[in-house]
């Protein structure tokens, strides 16, 4: 009788160890300390079962989880366990958010430890960031995208704060009247032809520093106004349309007529009409970054 009331006793008070030690290692885990006896080696110690740990009123030293044991375990060892880990497998020493994931202060989508550029502001990232987070510049001009006004500005220009190219200088070529078109007519002569054959060489051998081409037609005094507004629009339209023939880009051509309103002589002399009569070609050129 009193052997058998001794074992419930002692079953008893067996089961509330193991309860209280159950109890201990689930406080444990959240803690990150495990509460299990080890072996020599540092490995917990499985109860006759082979299958569980057994555990220890003393936390391990040093503190180590154990999958055997079904801890919750921290693989990456952030800080956060792997059950609310949502980016597993962040290197080590890397400042983590509470789900585990690398902050990304200025949220471009890359994180702080790779980002050699944290301080972008949410204009930049709406464009878009490279692989090291710092902001695109598809045109390579040193202007990001976020505030270039003028993308795809060509290799080499010298571009100012808004990523626009800045012109250096401007290219003056000046056709006479009376070499480059017959008396009162708009079709080019064969002089005409070879002096543009040079001049749009000379600009498709600096095509992307050529801003635009301004082709304007002047006359002399002679004959009305109106006749000679026309007679000037026509033939600075026929050096615009021989340019692009030869290759020059037609979005950079503008052409105008200024018929008598612009003598660069006197009207008065021979000399001086001859003059009057000409075409003129203002070539626009970017200047070089030297690159």
């Amino acid at each position: 009788m009193f052997e058998k009331s001794g074992r419930n006793i002692l079953l008893g008070v067996v089961g509330g160890v193991l309860l209280s030690s159950i109890s201990m290692a689930v406080v444990a885990q959240d803690d990150k300390k495990t509460y299990h006896v080890l072996d020599a080696s540092g490995q917990p110690v499985l109860d006759g079962s082979g299958k569980a740990c057994v555990n220890s009123n003393t936390a391990n030293n040093p503190a180590k989880l154990f999958e055997i044991c079904g801890d919750i375990m921290d693989s990456d060892g952030d800080g956060v366990p792997d059950d609310r880990d949502k980016c597993p497998g962040t290197p080590k020493g890397v400042k983590v958010d509470e789900d585990g994931c690398p902050i990304d202060t200025d949220g471009d989508g890359v994180p702080d430890y790779r980002d050699k550029c944290p301080n972008n502001t949410p204009t930049e990232i709406s464009k878009g960031v490279d692989a090291d987070g710092c902001p695109l510049d598809s045109d390579g001009d040193g202007v990001p995208d976020y505030r270039d006004k003028c993308p795809g500005t060509p290799a080499g220009v010298k571009v100012d704060a808004d990523g626009c190219g800045v012109i250096d200088r401007i290219v003056n070529e000046i056709l006479g009247g009376d070499i480059t078109f017959a008396f009162g007519k708009a079709d080019l002569t064969a002089q005409g032809k070879v002096a543009l054959d040079r001049i749009a060489a000379e600009i498709m051998s600096q095509d992307n520093f050529v801003q635009s081409v301004k082709v304007t037609g002047h006359t002399d005094s002679v004959g009305s106004d109106s006749y000679n507004q026309k007679l000037s629009e026509r033939r600075a339209a026929s050096v615009a349309s021989y340019l692009i023939s030869k290759g020059v880009s037609a979005t950079k051509v503008v052409q105008e007529g200024r018929g008598e309103k612009q003598p660069i002589a006197d009207n008065a002399t021979k000399e001086g009409r001859a003059k009057n009569r000409r075409v003129e070609i203002d070539i626009s050129m970017y200047g070089s970054t030297g690159n």
